[in-house]
């Protein structure tokens, strides 16, 4: 079973990406911080992270950065997810190595596709 970490700090969103994702087949890890994040992705080794921007300590652009200068999770598939619509966040988060971006409200069906297919393609 895949692994999906969920970092976000807004309860609601954590909760029903928790369950959105395990209603997929996927095992669900969360955290609400970056820093949590990086944790996490040590201890549990997720196969995907779903990564909100606006998180109250350091950024999810600085997670997804630091992550990719590690040669352990240089390729982990990585979705953004913003309440910001803005071209320049995506461009900026796509820069930075994001494999995708999604912004908040977010259809959940083609949110579970996009991680499916991300798995899929890692998978290869």
């Amino acid at each position: 079973m895949a692994k999906v970490l969920v970092v976000d700090d807004e309860p609601n969103i954590v909760l029903s990406l928790e369950f959105l994702m395990q209603q997929a087949g996927f095992e669900v890890e969360t955290a609400e911080d970056g820093e949590g994040a990086l944790a996490k992705v040590e201890q549990y080794a997720p196969d995907l992270i779903l990564l909100d921007i606006s998180l109250p300590d350091i950024s999810g652009f600085d997670v997804l950065e630091q992550l990719r200068q590690d040669d352990r999770h240089s390729r982990l598939p990585i979705i953004m997810l913003t309440a910001h619509g803005r071209e320049v966040e995506r461009e900026k988060g796509l820069a930075l190595g994001a494999d995708d971006y999604v912004t908040k409200p977010f259809s959940t069906q083609a949110l579970v596709e996009k991680v499916k297919a991300l798995l899929a393609e890692d998978a290869r």
